[in-house]
């Protein structure tokens, strides 16, 4: 079912996350724009869930529970945060202009955490008054983010809307750094469309802003599925990062278990046990150092399989995932295009053991400059322990083919749109695309059998993946896509080509004389 779509608040021709941006976008003369982000995201929090309270407030009062009012539990048994009157969005707007308002902020964010025991740990630790901000830039601020009415409309995720363009445009202006809390939000979704987490435990070992658990949730509610299907887990290693986390997911209610600290995955798994029926996951790219020499090595993780190398964590997060899966689980993650095909100290064993094992279910090439932290090409893996009934969840078992021996291998990269100068999209048709060639290939797609596309696609069985040194490459599969005949004959086409070529060859004797000239005037001659 879609989705309804945003109302367009506009001023000046710009939508209010923009203007909202602009505002923002001031405190950067004072502060650094990897400090802000968790400036404008915080408060953006706290305006959200006070608008919760006092909606849920005034229902209270118009129900005649007045004496309830200051009881934790008649908000909480609505998902709605308790707010103590200073850390409520009137008292921080009221007194935003006074020289001490960073601090008030610190009190209401720490009042917040401290009276609603899910947002243990998610929320700055005075954070504002450490910075030293601007007060009249910071009261403009909290004046801009007062204009946003985030509960008015219900079918409209309003704040989700608002984190998720403050993510991309911090991920933007960020570079490099900003991008490795924030995936690409068509990437996500083809990620989602793929693997089709509609009930089970989905997780993310390295999960960033939660941008895998929102689109996955996304995806329960738009195929008119229930949330509480599914369970969320996932754990972040950079502080500051997994309260993002915490914050993004709180402002959509979407219970998750992140473990109880940040931590790193490799180091201290915070869900040892854990057995996902879904992964997704986007993990630092070429990840160097990760793990000293005598560090890791006898860990059952790796167990039956080499021990990845300590210049570069690729295998080991590929090998953290396939320890995770359930028996019938299914994982779809991102990794640098180098993944599909290098030998480097038993990467190349690593890999061919995963084929042998039938644990490769699709590999996808996406097109270039998708990311905002990089402009290296990058690929899809998706494994699975069962390819005779993936998605069992989803599609009656006597749907799908048995794909055991099989590979699907997308050449994906010439999709996608140039959204400006630098950066590409992946078009709602495109991730349709792929993915209904995905289900296809499975057999649980209704509109369509699969067959094999040159250039596009291509079913692959071990024999032709040994043939190919165990390479996962889709380029080396698919073949080149079908030349449409353009009714040009050959003698036309052959006498134009020869004509531009001699053009070229002359032009190219010009330019040897020009520089054997300017060679002689240095001296150097033959």
């Amino acid at each position: 079912m879609a989705r309804k779509a945003a109302p367009e608040t506009k001023t000046n021709n710009k939508s209010f996350e923009q203007n909202l941006w602009d505002t923002a976008d001031k405190l950067r003369g004072s502060v650094e724009s990897s400090e802000y982000k968790h400036v404008v995201l915080s408060l953006i929090f706290l305006k959200f869930v006070s608008d919760k309270f006092e909606e849920r407030r005034q229902e209270l009062i118009n129900e005649g529970h007045e004496p309830y009012l200051d009881m934790v539990e008649f908000y909480a048994m609505k998902n709605v945060f308790y707010l103590p009157e200073e850390a409520r969005w009137s008292t921080i707007q009221s007194q935003a202009k006074q020289d001490d308002i960073a601090l008030k902020i610190d009190t209401a964010l720490h009042t917040v955490e401290k009276t609603n025991k899910v947002l243990r740990g998610a929320l700055p630790d005075n954070y504002f008054s450490r910075l030293g901000l601007d007060v009249s830039k910071l009261a403009a601020l909290i004046d801009s983010i007062s204009n946003i009415d985030t509960v008015a409309d219900k079918e409209e995720d309003v704040v989700g809307r608002v984190y998720e363009y403050f993510l991309g445009k911090f991920a933007a202006t960020e570079g490099k750094g900003g991008g490795e809390f924030y995936t690409p939000k068509c990437v996500v979704n083809l990620i989602a469309e793929m693997i089709e987490p509609f009930r089970g435990k989905i997780y993310d070992p390295c999960c960033g802003s939660g941008g895998m658990f929102v689109q996955s949730v996304r995806f329960v509610e738009s195929h008119e599925g229930n949330q509480k299907d599914v369970s969320i887990y996932g754990q972040e290693a950079i502080s500051a990062t997994y309260k993002l986390a915490k914050m993004n997911l709180a402002i959509r209610g979407i219970a998750a278990n992140l473990g109880e600290v940040s931590a790193d995955t490799f180091f201290k798994d915070q869900h040892p046990d854990l057995k996902a029926d879904f992964i997704m996951a986007n993990p630092p790219f070429n990840l160097k150092a990760w793990r000293a020499d005598d560090e890791l090595s006898d860990d059952p993780r790796w167990a039956g399989y080499e021990v990845p190398p300590t210049g570069n964590a690729n295998y080991g997060w590929i090998l953290h995932m396939v320890s995770k899966l359930s028996v019938n689980g299914v994982a779809g993650f991102v990794l640098a295009n180098g993944s599909m095909s290098t030998n480097t100290k038993g990467e190349g064993e690593i890999r061919k053991k995963l084929i042998e094992n039938d644990l490769v279910d699709c590999m996808i090439a996406l097109p270039g400059q998708l990311f905002y932290t990089t402009q290296i090409p990058v690929c899809l893996w998706f494994l699975t322990k069962n390819k005779k009934t993936l998605n069992i969840a989803n599609h009656s078992e006597r749907d799908q083919r048995d794909r055991r021996g099989e590979t699907l291998f997308i050449d994906a990269r010439t999709m996608g749109t140039m959204v400006d100068r630098t950066h590409k999209e992946l078009t709602s048709e495109d991730i349709a695309e792929i993915a209904r060639t995905y289900h296809a290939w499975r057999g649980e797609a209704k509109d369509g059998s699969y067959e094999d596309i040159p250039g596009f696609c291509k079913t692959a069985n071990l024999a032709e993946i040994q043939g190919n040194d165990y390479v996962l490459t889709p380029g080396r599969y698919v073949g080149a896509a079908e030349i449409e005949d353009d009714g040009i004959p050959f003698e036309e086409k052959m006498a134009e080509l020869s004509k531009t070529l001699y053009a070229q060859m002359a032009e190219g004797e010009k330019l040897d004389a020009v520089i054997r000239e300017n060679l002689a005037g240095l001296g150097y001659e033959e």
